[in-house]
């Protein structure tokens, strides 16, 4: 099974101009609220589209959409309690989530969410962050890359006033 996968991947690799591992780290979900629940879904659904694979998210057959927009009930997916609190029915919900999923993603949203998956880092308020930091014993917000600039003691002598 080892060498079926590691041909599959090299494949896969050569194919779409890509290198290293298809999975890289393991699976994480870590969210705080409903707000930051829903824009990652809208994220997940919109991705065929921001990779030019489709014009529509509905367009994409493996997709959650179709349930959320209420055009499909697969018994393979258990709706979200934050998604069922958005209408009292599944049309009321379908409408809301329509208005959400058209609204699109901002830019900043984008970016949090990136930069939350490329770290493994928890995406939510900073208090849901200090209390993950807290339970794992671990940064949970972003962080810039490499060591933070050391501070010029002698330069801050120069600055201080007599």
């Amino acid at each position: 099974m080892r060498s079926v996968g590691q041909t599959y991947v090299q494949a896969f690799n050569f194919r779409h101009g890509r290198s290293g591992t298809l999975w890289q780290g393991r699976f994480k979900s870590c969210l705080d609220s409903d707000r930051y629940l829903l824009t990652v879904i809208r994220y997940i659904e919109l991705n065929p589209v921001r990779a030019a694979m489709v014009v529509r998210p509905e367009e994409h057959r493996w997709s959650s959409v179709h349930s959320h927009l209420g055009q499909a009930n697969d018994p393979l997916l258990t709706l979200h309690p934050v998604y069922l609190t958005l209408g009292h029915d599944a049309v009321t919900r379908a409408s809301a989530y329509t208005v959400w999923l058209r609204a699109g993603i901002g830019e900043e949203d984008l970016a949090a969410v990136r930069a939350h998956l490329g770290q493994e880092r928890a995406l939510g308020d900073k208090r849901f962050q200090q209390m993950v930091e807290r339970m794992l014993n671990r940064p949970a917000a972003c962080r810039p890359r490499g060591r933070p600039k050391k501070i010029n003691v002698g330069a801050l002598n120069y600055l201080r006033p007599l």
